[in-house]
């Protein structure tokens, strides 16, 4: 296994979705006969205006068809491409109604939509040929996902994870490799064993090497964002040279960034299902 390689964990089940909202009214009629006529009587339940608002419904994970293309067989379909990067106040308009668009149909959470969508402009305009897709970055943003569970729907407005995303060590247990620390703890917290950090789930060492500030404010690359998570998941894909429109060229990158193959298989079959949905009508 190369040293940037991600190591591969069990799967769990994904939660359940949530209940949907409801209204509830109670209309109740009584009719009673008086000597000088018929009085109706109407009861109206209303809802208390102190009472909380109920919570949005929760969209259910989008259905992943499993596909288990063999290495370099075929490339998974891109989607409906993210606007074209430039340097306009516009774009990031435009980037939320991409978001917002895509997430209707893909039920992916458009804040994290639009990290996938930044990270795919910035590749566009920093590397055009390696042809990196918004649904690759999201197909392993499921993967790890479920690896590591956490909740994708919790990343608030600003881009952080509502807890920070610190996988088990890796310290060599069954099924586990060993990965001795390489940041003196001070991204996963351990002095002792590496741990895999934040919603893409990166050795220390990895984020050391690929990380980058999404939004170029000058702050430092933040793992547990999701926009630095994925425009450095981005510059890791593509610094190996590969074009990912190609079947050999996406193989390449996604062994570099797990050299499993059923991992990748997983990947591939959520970002085709994901570009898919994109462009349904």
């Amino acid at each position: 296994m190369a040293d940037t390689a991600q190591p591969t964990v069990t799967p769990p089940s994904p939660p359940p979705g949530g209940p949907p909202r409801r209204y509830v009214g109670r209309i109740a009629l009584a009719l009673g006969l008086v000597v000088t006529g018929v009085v109706l009587v109407v009861t109206i339940g209303v809802r208390n205006p102190d009472a909380p608002a109920a919570s949005p419904p929760v969209q259910p994970a989008l259905a992943i068809p499993e596909q288990r293309p063999q290495p370099g067989a075929e490339a998974p379909r891109a989607g409906l491409a993210a606007p074209v990067d430039r340097p306009q106040a516009s774009d990031r308009a435009e980037l939320d109604a991409w978001a917002a668009r895509v997430a209707d149909k893909t039920h992916v959470p458009a804040r994290v939509l639009s990290a996938y969508g930044r990270a795919e402009m910035w590749m566009q305009r920093q590397k055009p040929t390696c042809h990196l897709s918004w649904a690759t970055l999201a197909g392993i943003g499921r993967v790890e996902n479920e690896r590591g569970e956490f909740d994708l729907a919790a990343i608030g407005a600003d881009g952080r994870v509502a807890k920070p995303v610190v996988g088990p060590p890796l310290d060599g247990s069954p099924g586990v490799p060993a990965v001795h620390d390489s940041d003196g703890g001070k991204l996963d917290g351990d002095k002792s064993w590496d741990h895999l950090i934040g919603p893409m789930q990166f050795l220390p060492s990895t984020w050391k090497k690929y990380q980058e500030r999404a939004n170029g404010d000058g702050g430092a690359p933040d793992p547990q964002n999701i926009d630095d998570a994925a425009f450095t998941a981005a510059r890791f894909l593509c610094s190996g040279g590969d074009d990912l429109g190609t079947p050999a060229g996406w193989w390449r990158a996604i062994l570099f960034y797990n050299q499993a193959l059923a991992y990748g298989q997983d990947v591939f079959s959520a970002a085709d299902a994901y570009a898919e949905a994109s462009v349904a009508p």
